[in-house]
This record gives C-alpha cells, structure tokens and sequence, in this order.
C-alpha cells in the first residue's frame, strides 16, 4: 500500500470523545482503538500537520523511523502509517498507551505479517545473546547492538593481521606507485643487456648512439625530455648488471632514485649493482601483496555480508518495533492533541519546551528552542505572547543555541535587552543566557492596569533627569567658558600696580527693574487663579455629596487605566502560542490558546516569607508625629492659600464678608423725602365706595 494513499478520511466509523483543552474543543486518544482508527479522524480535527524532525525534546531515532519520504517532516500520512503498522503487530493496541521499553513475545500477534517478522527476529536475537526469555526490551537490544560490533571489529582486526603484512611497512603504498612507474623501462633495459650478452657486436644498435644525441644537441636539452625518456634506462652491458650510482638515463634518474630509496635499498642495502633475478624479486613481492590485498577484501566483504546481514536485519526490525512501541503515543499526545502541554503534571511536558528560564526573580516554564531568527522576528507579534529571545551558550557542551521564552506572569519593570539570565535544559544543563529581543505585549489585567502610571513615572522621570543633566551640563560649559575667559583676561591684562595711569571699571552694578518682571507677575498671578478656581470647583463638587469623592477616583481610574485594561483584555483573550511553533518549522492546524489562568501556571513568582528580625541596614523609619507635623503643614498652607485667595467663597467660606456701598447724604435726604411724599398723599385720597349690592 502506497502511503500517499494512507490518509485520514471523513467516514465515521468509529465513534471519537472530544473534551476542552487549552479552550479549544480537540478530540481524545484514550485507547488502542483510537490509534487503530487515526486514518478515519477529519484532518481538519488535527492539531498539527506536520512537525520537524530535529530540534525537539523527543527520541529523534523514532521520528526518524517514521519519517519515510526523508524529508526532515512528520506529515498526518506518516503518523496514520506508522499506527497502522503498530497496532497490526500487538494483539492488545491498548498497551501501546503504557509506552513501555519492553514487551512479552506472546503479546505480538502471529497472524500479523509484521507481527510474525517481529517474533521471528526477535527470537533469533535473545539467542544470539544466550538469553531464554519471553520478553524482548530495548537493553536486549543495545546488548545485541554491541556485540554485533565486536564482532565486526575482530573480524576487522582479524583481516587486518593477515592484509597489513606490508613489504615495505608504511611506504608500501608509494614502493607500489614507483616501481609501477619504471617496471616498463627497467624490463627493456635488461633485454638490451641480455642481446649483447648474446652477441656483442648489436652493442651499438640496442644502445643509445652518438648521432641521436647530436641531433638534438643544438636545441635547449632541457626541452627535450621526452625524446631524452625514449633512450634506454642505462647503457646496457654483457654483464647484465643496473649499476645504481652511475649511468642512468637523466630523464629517469629522480624516479629510479625514489625507487632506490623505497625498495633495493631495503632489500640489498650493500648492493651497487643488481640483476634482474633481484629486480623480479622485487616486483614479484609487490603484486604478490597486491593481490593478497584485493582478495582479503572480497573476503572481508562477502564474509561480512553473509554472516551479519540477517543479525544486523534482526536487530534493526525489533530496535524499529520496540521504539515506536514506548514512544509513539507521547508523539500522539503532541501532535494529534496538546495533552502535554495543558497538563497540570510538572513531569511531562511537551515536547517542544526546551527547559526554564531563570530571570528577574522568576521561572518562565514556556521555553522553545528557535531555529531561524528571521521567521520568528516576522511573526512573533502575531502570538500576543510577551516574549523574551535570549542567546544561550555552554562551555561545558561546547555549544550555542537560541531560545524565546514566554513571560506570562508579574511585571516587566527590569527587564531589558542584554539582561543576563540562566537557562536549564531538559537534562538541567545549565546556559548562560543574554536577552537579545523582547516583544512586548499585555502579561496580566493587573499589569496592565498600573502599566500608564509606571510608564507616565518612568516618563516624568527620564525627562527631569535629562532636563537636570542637560542643565547641569550646560552650567558647566558656561563655567568653564567663563574660567578660560577670565584668565586669558588676566593674562592678557597690564599689571594695575604697576601701571598707575590705569583706570577702574567704570561698570555699576544695575537695578533690579521692577517693571519689567510685572508681565511674568501678572501671568504667574493668572494661572494661580485659573488652578485656585478649578481646585474650588473640584472641591465644591467633593463637599457637595460625600460619595462624589469615590465617583471622582473611579473616574480618574477608568480614564487612565480603563483603556489599558480593555485592550490588555482583548490581547490576552487571543493569545496563542502557534505563530512560535509555525515559525520553528511546524504546521499548527488548531488554536494553541494560552489564556491568563493557563498563563499564571507557566511563569512562577518569586515568594519570600515575613521577616520579623531587625534588620540594621534597613532604611531609617521618619517618627510618626513628624509625619503627623509635615502633613499638617502641607494641608495649613494649601488652606491658607485657598483662603487668601478668595477661593473658598466657592464653597461658601468666604475670605470677608461683602459691605453694601455708602449712600451720599443728598441722595438719602431726596430718596426720603419722596417717601414721606407717597405716605401723605395715601392718606389724603378718599376711601372708595363700596360695591352695590
């Protein structure tokens, strides 16, 4: 069966359990017939589509086991093979959830083709290793591991004894190479010898003769090497000798030196001369380990092929079987669902989080190893995630590596990049660890809450002390400017003592001028009086209800921290840790949710207990009637500056009460007059008559 064809379906023969995890509705694997039936679950109920090979806390033998295209992948298609090759090989599919390193021979199922290959290998191993037993575990199969490699080592080193008989010890090699390189010409030379041994008179026709050397004499000799190659090794002789100091042919003289040096030299080290029984000698002892050499290694080959090929199959098949077997549902419960990332256990985590990071009185749990910077750089933004990316090293492992850790618990006051921390592996390796990037964004409701008045205090904060540096340097070039003034001044000026004609400064000292500060007077007069009036409105708004003072502090509350607060709410409520892990190579199909409960388990906050003892360094405490005394004058001065003002008739404590203006006597004398006027002429009218009845 192809395994392009192995791919889930939408048939619902089998019956699946969902449940709630991280806020998300993902299905259950909580049996042997769930893994049985993963090529019936809807790929779109996946939580992942594919995951990397590398880089994760988990056996990468067995993810290489399934890894059958070899593309560094675990695609849905793999995963669905692999559980249908798992479960046909066991009777019970339940006991696959145990995740186990061993299992009874009588628990593989016989009527299974994989099943019977299985049993069959692995019977074949216990025996190998003297062991009777019904059971095979992964140490059954390190033992076999191992002794399938002595093996081979001692049939190596068995070879080894009868191949490395070398000649010539380590300079067989290059003998080999330079013998070959004159064999041909050394040959020649002793057939030329042998001619006029046999008749001396061709002497000078098997010899190099005068008129070919003439020939060539009036050209640059040094040119002509390959003609000069072509004449014989040496002048050739009835007494069939190669002399080796004198003679030879200067084209091939560094050649027959070298072989000289690797060979007749070893073998007749007080010869100056040998014949051609010694030179076979020679050659003869060189293709004679030659062709030693090339049989031993066929030998070696098919030796090897024939007696550990069905060893080696053996122990690949049962170490394929036993190593899916423990750890293929911990991958189940990382890919199909996120179990062990939403469990409450401490001890099983997922297998992306690489260990914990220790920074600032904290322990950030969420840790991921990062694989490329720039992918992440572009969608880190997109988790809402407060991440920290920190480079780690460790001399002790001699290695570097980058992480992001997700901070999802306290404040963020002192954090900063180039921060120093520690990081601890899975194994509690400890790394040095420096902050390189933060991406900012909400951790809690309550962070956000404080964060406009930690922000606005950092602000005010920054700016007094850069205003006071700035004014503080600007002081001291002025200072400076004036000191080097001054003394250019006097040491530039006539000595007044000496000089009697020289005047004083006729400088005076101004006045202060009055008038001309009277604008900034009047100004500073005006704001007083616009604060005073808004500090009486406010005040006659506090005193008018005794609740309005609550009303006010909610207000200002909600106005500075209300908008914080909303958009940390909507952030935290969308917080997802799938743009980390699809930036590390994995294909997340579902929402990887981190809400703020979750979020609280994954960064733990340092706790001190109460400390009752004295402490002699600790801050001096003011008294509490001093305390008592300042406020007391603080709220003394701010009254009487209200009262003086005049602003407290704005709430009905007026400063002095308003006086009618004088009338002047003739207005009063005429005003009275008039009224006495009125009152006679009221008298004097008659009284109307009555109505008729």
């Amino acid at each position: 069966m192809a395994l392009k064809d192995i791919i889930p379906s939408k048939d619902k023969g089998h019956e699946w359990k969902f449940a709630s995890i991280g806020g998300v509705t993902r299905v259950t694997i909580n049996s042997g017939a769930d893994i049985a039936h993963l090529n019936e679950l809807d790929q779109k109920l996946w939580t992942v589509l594919s995951c990397p090979v590398k880089g994760l806390e988990f056996e990468e033998e067995t993810l290489r086991l399934m890894d059958f295209d070899g593309d560094d992948k675990i695609r849905v298609n793999e995963i669905v093979a692999t559980a249908k090759w798992l479960t046909g090989a066991v009777k019970n599919a339940d006991k696959i959830l145990d995740s186990e390193d061993k299992i009874g021979l009588s628990e593989l199922n016989e009527a299974d083709e994989n099943g019977a290959a299985i049993i069959a290998s692995a019977k074949r191993l216990l025996a190998r290793l003297g062991v009777e037993k019904e059971e095979v575990t992964l140490a059954d199969v390190a033992d076999a591991k191992k002794a399938l490699a002595d093996k081979v080592k001692a049939k190596d080193d068995a070879i080894a004894a009868t191949v490395d008989e070398r000649p010539y010890g380590d300079n067989t090699e290059d003998a080999i190479a330079a013998v070959n390189a004159i064999k041909d010409k050394v040959s020649d030379y002793f057939m030329r010898c042998k001619l006029i041994a046999f008749d001396e008179d061709c002497h000078e026709a098997v010899d190099v003769s005068v008129e070919k050397i003439q020939a060539i004499s009036e050209k640059n000799l040094a040119t002509c090497s390959d003609l000069i190659a072509d004449y014989p090794l040496a002048r050739p002789n009835k007494e069939k000798k190669l002399f080796l100091d004198r003679g030879i042919n200067p084209a091939w003289q560094a050649s027959f030196d070298k072989v000289c040096t690797l060979t007749i030299a070893v073998d007749y080290p007080e010869a100056n001369a040998i014949d051609e029984a010694q030179w076979n000698a020679i050659v003869s002892k060189l293709d004679k380990y030659v062709a030693g050499l090339t049989e031993d290694k066929t030998a070696k080959i098919e030796s090897f092929d024939k007696e550990t090929e069905e060893e080696a199959a053996d122990i690949k098949l049962v170490n394929k079987f036993l190593l899916l077997y423990r750890d293929f549902y911990k991958l189940l419960k990382n890919y199909v669902v996120f179990a062990d990332f939403y469990t409450r256990d401490k001890n099983k985590l997922a297998v992306f989080q690489a260990g914990q990071l220790y920074i600032d009185q904290r322990c950030c749990e969420l840790c991921v190893k990062v694989t490329d910077m720039s992918k992440h750089a572009d969608m880190a933004g997109l988790s809402g995630l407060f991440l920290i990316y920190c480079h780690c090293t460790s001399k002790v492992k001699k290695a570097e590596m980058d992480i992001v850790a997700a901070l999802t618990d306290g404040d963020i006051d002192d954090l900063r990049v180039g921060k120093n921390a520690i990081f601890y592996d899975r194994s509690g390796q400890d790394w040095d660890a420096t902050v390189t990037k933060i991406v900012d964004n909400p951790i809690s409701v309550r962070q956000a809450f404080f964060s406009p008045y930690k922000k606005l205090g950092k602000f005010i904060s920054d700016k007094i002390t850069k205003n006071a540096a700035d004014k503080e340097s600007k002081k001291m070039e002025e200072l400076t400017a004036k000191a080097d003034t001054a003394t250019d001044k006097i040491a530039a000026a006539p000595d007044k003592a000496a000089d009697p004609a020289a005047k004083p400064d006729d400088k005076k000292p101004q006045m202060f001028d009055i008038a001309k500060f009277a604008g900034i007077f009047a100004a500073i007069g005006l704001a007083l009086g616009a604060i005073g009036a808004a500090l009486a409105t406010l005040g006659g708004f506090i005193t008018a209800k005794w609740y309005n003072i609550i009303l006010l502090v909610a207000g200002v509350v909600i106005f500075v921290s209300g908008p914080s607060m909303f958009l940390a709410w909507l952030k935290l409520r969308k917080r997802n840790l799938g743009p980390v892990l699809n930036a590390n190579g994995w294909a997340i199909n579902a929402q990887v949710r981190v809400n703020t409960t979750f979020g609280a388990t994954l960064t733990s906050l340092a706790k001190y207990p109460l400390v009752k003892l004295p402490d002699p360094y600790a801050d001096k405490k003011m008294a509490w009637w001093k305390k008592s005394l300042i406020w007391l004058a603080i709220a003394v001065g701010i009254f009487c500056a209200l009262f003086f003002t005049n602003t407290l008739k704005y709430v009905g404590l007026p400063f002095k009460k308003e006086v009618p203006e004088a009338v002047e006597p003739a207005v009063a004398n005429e005003r009275a007059d008039a009224a006495e006027a009125e009152a006679v002429e009221a008298a004097e009218a008659p009284a109307a008559e009555a109505p008729a009845e």
